[in-house]
């Protein structure tokens, strides 16, 4: 299946993806549906991603699918002459350079940013490592598990449900992902407006722990510190979704206008000193949570989502993934879009961003594995023939 044409913001840059995955993928991806032409290098045996969750064929598992849609898929033995010759002929006339290989990986194949600079001067160079390279922990492996620990993640949990646990999304590599994408942005930013590239590094460690640290340094941060880091409100142990008589709600009582109206419509005994101010709640959170639960548990969930609409206080009902397939406010502003791919249709979820005048869109379905390698190696001027140049322009790839 070929790409969509796109005229989104990113339209005209074209980025030579080596990384692997999800969080280097997931960057690419949201640069490909921003209109970037993407051309994701993968090794003969293709990308591991291609082979961990269920799919309509070998080698098209559903995260695959997602965090690769839009790119063209070309496969390269980057350890042969010929590999790494196609990659530097890319590497001409390519914005950006990202990859997710350890430094030393990547500089034993010949394109670390000094290699890769001396072919393209403007080249933005991202990496996307586990741990920063000025760091002890530089050559660690790293996986979303292991930096949700290393980070804090699961000891937050454990404060609010007594139990060590991973957050049930892999939101190390997104974050990571999503940092990359904006650290790789601001580069091309600056190369816009200088001509001047330049190599960007960005650690998933040190990503998710500024991520984690907005709302946790909280005292910590202070010399001397004023307190321990942790934020006591997301730790809380009675902070949960609020069980109805029939279900359960989640719902934010929180700032002073929202308490008003709350005590006002439901618990007029609450109008007191102690729970008067955001500030004075927020030294007895969990006890606030637990009066709140006590009380939200005396009607249905239905009753409780049409007081707090009325009184303007956010609130949810329970959902699932799912269920966002069918959330009539996403299928309301066209959030999913379904291409057509060579398996049939596929529903992805769509950009969550909106543009004026240069909107994203999906690019296209995820290649299957070195499905455009005779396509883009025709647009170098390169040939998969074992035969001798046809011309002087023509180069080789054994």
């Amino acid at each position: 299946m070929r790409i969509m044409s796109s005229a989104g913001p990113l339209a005209g840059v074209r980025v030579v993806d080596l990384t692997a995955m999800v969080m280097g993928p997931y960057c690419t991806q949201i640069m490909a549906d921003m209109g970037a032409d993407v051309i994701k290098i993968e090794p003969p045996q293709g990308d591991d991603t291609r082979y961990i969750s269920v799919g309509p064929d070998p080698g098209m598992s559903g995260v695959f699918v997602n965090v690769n849609r839009g790119k063209r898929g070309v496969t390269l033995d980057l350890k042969s002459d010929s590999g790494q010759t196609a990659l530097r002929a890319l590497i001409e006339g390519a914005d950006v350079f990202i990859h997710s290989m350890r430094a030393k990986a990547v500089a034993r194949l010949g394109f670390s940013y000094a290699e890769v600079a001396a072919i393209n001067p403007a080249i933005v160079y991202t990496n996307c490592y586990g741990y920063g390279r000025r760091g002890p922990n530089r050559d660690l492996p790293a996986y979303d598990d292991t930096i949700q620990a290393a980070c804090g993640l699961p000891s937050v949990q454990e404060q609010l449900t007594g139990e060590a646990n991973y957050v049930g999304t892999i939101l190390a590599d997104k974050v990571a992902g999503l940092t990359a994408l904006y650290a790789t942005m601001m580069a091309l930013f600056h190369r816009e407006r200088t001509g001047e590239g330049q190599e960007v590094e960005v650690g998933m460690f040190e990503a998710v722990a500024s991520f984690m640290l907005v709302e946790h340094a909280n005292g910590a941060m202070f010399e001397p510190p004023l307190g321990p880091a942790v934020y006591p409100r997301t730790v809380a142990p009675n902070r949960r979704p609020y069980r109805t008589s029939d279900g359960h709600i989640a719902a934010l009582i929180y700032n002073d206008r929202h308490w008003a109206a709350f005590i006002d419509a439901v618990q007029p005994a609450w109008a007191c000193e102690r729970y008067a101010t955001l500030e004075a709640r927020a030294r007895e959170i969990d006890t606030v949570y637990a009066l709140l639960a006590e009380t939200i548990s005396q009607r249905s969930t239905e009753e409780w989502l049409k007081l707090f609409r009325e009184l303007e206080i956010p609130a949810s009902a329970l959902s699932s993934p799912a269920a966002l397939f069918d959330d009539p406010h996403l299928n309301a502003v066209a959030f999913f879009e379904t291409v057509q791919t060579s398996d049939g249709p596929v529903r992805f979820p769509g950009v969550p961003t909106w543009f004026s005048r240069t909107p994203g869109r999906v690019a296209g379905p995820a290649p299957e594995l070195g499905a455009h390698t005779a396509e883009v190696l025709c647009e170098l001027g390169l040939t998969t023939v074992d035969a001798e140049p046809a011309g002087p322009a023509e180069r080789v790839v054994r």
